[in-house]
């Protein structure tokens, strides 16, 4: 009895773990991603930002224009299929937002925002988990604890049963 209650939650994780495999793997699948990612995502007049895409695919260049600093240019970066930009933000600029649009051809144009704080940062890192676009990461991780809890439960269950046998 106490295995079948032993054996019936290791088969309601891995079921678990197999129903959330496809969101996963959607979530880590950066292919035809149509978003660009602004680092830092609040930055003072007088810093660089990086602006980076996987929207324009296999093409190796993109032009990106920011209200606040204008036009700057896209490369590939170190990874294939990244288009990378850096630009910085004129001393003076008012705090607010900026916003940054990014063109690839043949017809590839997306916008997106980020904020311009009245000074530098000063003081400790926010040191938590990291960003919420890092799920694919996090789910992996987890599975990975979920697949040793349940080949330890085995490796318990196994040797009670042949401990019970001698």
């Amino acid at each position: 009895m106490r295995n079948t209650r032993i054996g019936a939650g290791i088969c309601l994780a891995v079921g678990s773990l197999a129903l959330a495999a496809p969101a996963a793997g959607a979530a880590a699948d950066p292919s035809g991603d149509q978003t660009i990612r602004i680092s830092p995502a609040k930055a003072s007049p007088g810093s660089q930002v990086t602006v980076s895409t996987r929207a324009c695919g296999k093409e190796t260049y993109g032009k990106g224009t920011s209200e606040a600093a204008g036009a700057f240019h896209l490369f590939e970066g170190e990874r294939k299929g990244v288009l990378v930009g850096v630009f910085e933000i004129p001393r003076g600029t008012e705090p607010g937002t900026d916003t940054v649009t990014v063109k690839c051809p043949p017809r590839i144009m997306i916008t997106d925002t980020y904020r311009i704080a009245e000074r530098a940062p000063s003081g400790g890192v926010d040191a938590g988990f990291g960003a919420p676009t890092d799920q694919g990461t996090q789910l992996a991780l987890g599975s990975v604890l979920l697949a040793g809890a349940v080949a330890g439960g085995v490796v318990r269950m196994r040797r009670r049963t042949t401990q019970a046998g001698s």
